[in-house]
């Protein structure tokens, strides 16, 4: 298969029936950060806003949302119902979006992209 160029592109290459779950994620990402850059980086949809932002990409039996440390760990609380790692979670499949925790993790990456720009 060959590498998709575009998050539409790496998107319509996805089975049909998980591209709703891609596309919801895409929204969240863009409506939570509108200003970001959006492309294909390392083979996933990958978003930049001053700085790595967040990247997603579908496995095997989940959605993986990797985010820049320390933005996991700091919502350990609140991400205690997913698979976790360092600057990973994986959302599994079977599931709803957690649509608005998604928008709040990528916001505080925004803003310490922000803040570290400004030093």
């Amino acid at each position: 298969m060959k590498r998709p160029e575009t998050v539409d592109a790496y998107i319509a290459g996805i089975p049909k029936k998980l591209r709703g779950k891609l596309k919801e994620l895409r929204v969240a990402i863009r409506k939570a950060a509108p200003k970001a850059e959006e492309r294909i980086s390392y083979g996933m949809p990958y978003y930049g806003y001053k700085g790595r932002l967040v990247y997603f990409r579908l496995a095997k039996n989940h959605i993986g949302l990797y985010i820049p440390a320390p933005v996991v760990k700091e919502h350990k609380e609140e991400l205690k119902d997913y698979d976790v790692a360092e600057a990973t979670i994986r959302f599994p499949l079977d599931k709803k979006l957690p649509v608005k925790l998604i928008q709040k993790l990528v916001r505080m990456r925004m803003k310490m992209n922000e803040s570290r720009v400004k030093k």
